[in-house]
């Protein structure tokens, strides 16, 4: 996230509060997980597509997960890493605020450093999220060590849908 810029951005119209109630209507509160990737751009589509019929509001959170490999890798830049994250943010920006005003829904917009699971984890219950939606892993690794969507199916908090 560049300088100064805030890691909770709201755009479009307001929700109006209405007391926590999970599971009734169908979902209030619907929270995505991105992070650059073709999966999670299509999980971002879906959400927003499911929080327009639902008339629910949108939380995307983009967690930008820092590596230690960065300090590690001979020739590795970690401003060139901080400027892709930057990027990111920013191109989400757009995103949030023409979908919201195409839509006509509430999205807000968080910006996290961290672990991923964590930062979800954290941002679902802040929220009180009636449906998580991420993408599926693209890392080979995932199948043998679990993903983030593995994890959050795991936690059982919230129903979570995985984007292929």
């Amino acid at each position: 996230m560049g300088v100064g810029a805030p890691d909770r951005e709201e755009y479009g119209p307001r929700t109006r509060p209405l007391p926590f109630e999970r599971g009734t209507d169908g979902p209030r509160v619907i929270m995505v997980g991105v992070d650059g990737t073709r999966t999670s751009e299509r999980a971002g589509s879906y959400a927003a597509g499911l929080a327009r019929r639902q008339s629910a509001a949108l939380v995307v959170v983009f967690v930008s997960s820092p590596s230690g490999l960065t300090a590690l890798v001979p020739g590795m830049d970690a401003g060139a890493v901080q400027r892709t994250h930057d990027e990111l943010a920013d191109e989400l920006r757009r995103e949030c605020r023409r979908g919201a005003e195409q839509w006509d829904i509430p999205v807000t917009l968080l910006v996290r450093r961290g672990d991923a699971y964590g930062e979800l984890r954290a941002a679902a219950d802040e929220f009180q999220a009636d449906m998580v939606v991420v993408g599926a892993s693209e890392q080979a690794g995932h199948r043998l060590v679990g993903s983030v969507a593995t994890r959050l199916v795991r936690a059982g908090r919230w129903p979570v849908v995985v984007v292929p």
